[in-house]
């Protein structure tokens, strides 16, 4: 072999070792031991960079590269650790490494070992997760008012969509396909703040002032939101019923388009794929419905996020008083015990002291167990035991604990009856409470002193609009207007003169006090 054929054989040799196939982990789990490795947080800077990269649509890095764009948390280190840095990744499977022979200026640097690397798919698709990860631990749950607004206009846009003569089925696609994707971060985040809104560890570690700031923020927060979801859920609703006649048509149309990309195999493929499409369209329309409708005997789920955002602030406000009770000291059982017995001491007599007792431990009578069902049926629930006539206690019960017999399960009740009265109990009821908001809510100006008599329920609702208000009053003379809790009324109160009185006749007694002017305005949607 001649000296020329033995550098070329050389030459191959070292050209085959600097070419380094595309890496592929044996183990996915490699992919993650640069996050728990000793030096986890020097890879993770190199990483960082690669994420970055690709962000930018840079395909490939050098060393240098990794080195001058990295954010180093203790000063930058030699470039030597770099490269076995990325020796390593690259032996994990997180990066790739080629060649680089696009500086070589001579025979020697092209044999000294150059590469450029970039991100290898296992290691794209950990930065994704890693990414994501971060993200939702950093995400706080949040009451999107904005996507109440888009959801209706999107719905409006399809109905438009829908009316039209020749339905444009790209328009319908992308309309639709805008809506979920709203709808599903809606849904999402609310799901989020059910888990938990009043941050109850977070109130316990915090100092008094900046629980009463996030109180307050808290409050106006909610109050805000449920009185959007209020105006905005009625709207949602009349649209999705105004679209649920043509709506199978409509995302028959999306199916159809969306079973185009199928892959090939047969006319039946496409048609199973169709049947795919629009089964999903149907469960989105379905989830979408059920939000803002109710289904059956449960309510919309909107109507859910709504109780549960009103009850956060009783949490918020348990969580202040847990706070207030550990700032304040805590009181033990010996002195509660103490406390009592000097309520016990101050009694007139034995019937108050008795009303005291069953007031503290819950002595209620306990004669509603069905042990005797037809006897003792009107005896009152004040006869001693003593007078009473005795209890007859089945055996089973003494000797099994259970007086009903083992056997098979009675059958179930119909409540269908219950439940007809229940609804035209809460149909009048709502019927009532509407008249009285109508009674009331003129939006004119009015004085206090000129509203005259106010039955049951109108003066239930003046005192629960007058006590909001008041809770937001800065002083006895000072002005106030508030929106209600639940988003529907719009209260202005204003005091008249100190000496001046107002009197309201209701079927509970007179209702007495300083006067005031008082404006309730209901509020439409959009306003």
């Amino acid at each position: 072999m001649t000296e020329r054929e033995n550098k070329a054989k050389t030459f191959k040799v070292d050209l085959g070792r600097q070419r380094l196939p595309v890496h592929i982990a044996n183990d996915p789990a490699d992919l993650f031991r640069h996050v728990s490795a000793e030096k986890a947080a020097f890879y993770r800077c190199i990483m960082d960079v690669f994420a970055a990269a690709k962000r930018q649509y840079r395909l490939q890095l050098r060393p240098d590269e990794v080195l001058a764009e990295a954010r180093w948390p203790d000063g930058p280190p030699r470039i030597e650790d770099v490269n076995t840095a990325l020796t390593q990744l690259t032996e994990w499977g997180n990066l790739e490494s080629h060649p680089d022979t696009a500086r070589v200026a001579s025979l020697s640097d092209f044999y000294r070992a150059r590469f450029l690397y970039r991100l290898s798919q296992g290691g794209e698709a950990v930065e994704s997760a890693l990414a994501v990860f971060v993200q939702t631990l950093q995400r706080r749950a949040e009451l999107q008012t904005v996507a109440l607004e888009d959801i209706a206009s999107r719905l409006q846009a399809l109905q438009a969509l829908a009316e039209a003569t020749e339905p444009d089925a790209a328009k319908i696609h992308e309309t639709l396909r805008d809506l979920v994707r709203v709808f599903e971060s809606l849904a999402e985040n609310a799901q989020a703040f059910m888990a938990g809104v009043a941050r109850s560890i977070e109130l316990q570690q915090a100092e008094a002032g900046v629980v009463a700031n996030y109180k307050k923020r808290l409050i106006d927060y909610l109050e805000r939101f449920m009185g959007d979801l209020v105006r905005r859920s009625d709207t949602i609703a009349r649209l999705i019923l105004a679209l649920e006649p043509g709506i199978d048509a409509l995302l028959g149309q999306v199916a159809e388009r969306e079973s185009r990309d199928a892959a090939p195999g047969g006319a039946r493929d496409q048609v199973e794929a169709r049947k795919d499409y629009l089964q999903a369209w149907r469960e989105r329309w379905k989830g979408l419905r059920g939000w803002f409708l109710s289904t059956g005997h449960e309510p919309p789920q909107a109507e859910l996020l709504r109780a549960r955002a009103r009850s956060a602030i009783p949490q918020l406000l348990a969580a202040i008083a847990a706070l207030n009770e550990r700032r304040s000291g805590r009181s033990d059982r010996s002195a509660d015990f103490r406390m009592l017995a000097g309520w016990f001491a101050a009694c007139a007599d034995n019937g108050e002291a008795h009303r005291l007792a069953r007031a503290a431990f819950a002595l209620n009578p306990a004669r509603h167990f069905s042990l005797n069902a037809n006897a003792d049926a009107e005896l009152p629930a004040s006869t001693s035991w003593a007078d009473a006539a005795p209890l007859k206690i089945h055996p089973r019960l003494r000797e099994y604990g259970e007086a009903a017999p083992r056997g098979p399960l009675p059958r179930v009740r119909d409540r269908a009856e219950e439940r007809a009265f229940l609804a035209l109990q809460l149909a009048e009821e709502s019927l009532q409470v509407e008249a009285a908001r109508k009674r009331l809510a003129t939006s004119r100006p009015a004085r206090l002193s000129d509203l005259g008599e106010l039955d049951i329920h109108a003066f239930g609702l003046f005192l629960g609009l007058l006590g909001e208000a008041l809770s937001e009053q800065a002083g006895p003379d000072t002005p106030v207007e508030r929106q209600t809790g639940d988003g529907l009324l719009h209260i202005h109160l204003k005091p008249l003169a100190p000496d001046s009185r107002a009197t309201i006749n209701t079927p509970h007694g007179v209702f007495a006090g300083r006067d005031h002017l008082i404006t309730i305005t209901p509020l439409q949607d959009g306003r």
